[in-house]
This record gives structure tokens, sequence and C-alpha cells, in this order.
């Protein structure tokens, strides 16, 4: 039989990799053992397993499954789509289409991302933050209402986008798009992260599961119990 442990290599990133050994039997591929690490560039060669040809090895980086060379095409790196305008037929009037590297596998290291954001009229992207990247947002049609609030203490920052305009969102800060005008807009942002995640602020605080014990929100907003129960069925 075949018995290995997970060995160290290189990652230039310095993202998590995950190795994962397999036996071949014909055309079976059987898991035998994983393990997740953070490796240092240049120790061990993956090619020091000494591995024979009916042994295989996936690697996995950022949890993406890396492919074999010579199976990658022109798909890999191509989305379509984005000219496409999402259903914006909801209770806040906003949709986005994402392009993250679960719909784009040729993103995975790159640290990159971007949305194609709609809004209907008066169509609002809430208070939301993006625990790992910082976006830039540019407008390409109608106006939009766009602000960020720094850390404490507190200070917003808002200005009114035209198409062409440009506004930018620090990582980890609250903002929101608001179309103020009376048709749709749309714009398109981007972000240094491949998955840069999304905390919208009134679902966390309001709609978590389990839901958060309304004494903990009467006394975080200063409000009446009925307020927060309000609050907590609209999410």
């Amino acid at each position: 039989m075949f018995t290995s442990s997970i060995n160290e290599f290189g990652d230039l990133c310095g993202s998590v990799r995950r190795c994962v050994v397999g036996w071949r039997f014909g055309q079976e591929e059987v898991e035998l053992q994983t393990a997740k690490e953070i490796f240092h560039f240049g120790l061990i060669n993956v090619c020091d397993l000494g591995f024979k040809s009916d042994v295989i090895v996936y690697v996995f980086v950022n949890e993406k499954f890396c492919k074999d060379p010579p199976t990658v095409t022109a798909d890999d790196f191509f989305f379509s789509g984005l000219n496409i305008l999402a259903n914006t037929a909801n209770k806040v009037g906003f949709n986005v289409t994402l392009v993250n590297v679960d719909m784009l596998l040729g993103l995975n290291t790159l640290g990159i991302f971007l949305a194609h954001l709609d809004f209907a009229p008066y169509g609002l992207d809430p208070p939301h933050t993006h625990p790992r990247a910082s976006e830039i947002l540019v407008v390409a049609e109608g106006t939009l209402l766009v602000g960020l609030v720094t850390s404490n203490p507190n200070k917003l920052f808002t200005k009114v986008l035209n198409k062409g305009d440009v506004f930018t969102f620090p990582i980890g800060l609250i903002h929101f798009q608001f179309n103020i005008g009376q048709t749709n807009a749309i714009a398109f942002a981007g972000l240094n992260s491949q998955n840069p995640g999304v905390i919208t602020i009134a679902n966390a605080v309001f709609g978590s599961n389990p839901p958060i014990n309304p004494d903990v929100l009467i006394k975080a907003f200063q409000v009446d119990k009925n307020v927060v129960d309000y609050l907590q069925k609209q999410f």
C-alpha cells in the first residue's frame, strides 16, 4: 500500500493550501489523507513526495481546487453576463451580479473582484461592509448618493455621483449607495479581494440566526422592546 505525510511546499501569496493525497485504482480516485497547513516558500518541493504514476495529488489554494495546467482553458478566465440587468423587484429596489472566484475560477489568488450593481428608482444598496476588501465604484448610468462612515467617532462622508464619477470605500467601513434619481441606475464596483465578503448591517443585527437576544438590542439601540420586535420581524 501507500503511506505518506503532508509535505510543506511553497506559496508566494501566503495563502492557505490544502494537499489531498490519493491512490488511483484504474479510473477511480480514492482520497486517503487531507491536511491544512500554512507553508513557507521553498522548504520542500512536491516532487519530494516521491510519487509514482499511480498516485495523485490535489492542491487547493484558498479552498479552491487548482486545475492541472494542461486542462486549463480560456473559459477559466472568462465570464459573460454583466450586460444583463439584475431583477430589482424587491424591498430595497437593488440587486447585484457578482464576478467572484466562484463565478470565475481564474480569479483564484489574483486578489480582485467585480460587481455589477443595478438600482431601481430610489433603490438602495443598504449599509454594509466588506471585511476583506476595499472598494472602488464607478457610476455607469443614473445618479447615486453614496456614503461611508468611519470608525469611532463615526464621521459620515457623502457625495452625489453622476455618470462617470468614481468613489472609493476603505476596507471594513460601513457604506451605502442610494439611487436618488427617477430612472434606473447602474454602477460597477471593483474590490481588491477575490472573495471580499459582505455584512449587511440591518440583516446581521436584526436578522441573525438564531436571533440576538432582544435585551441586547434594546440596550444597544436605546429603544423599546416593541421596536426591536418589529425590526426583527422585518428580517
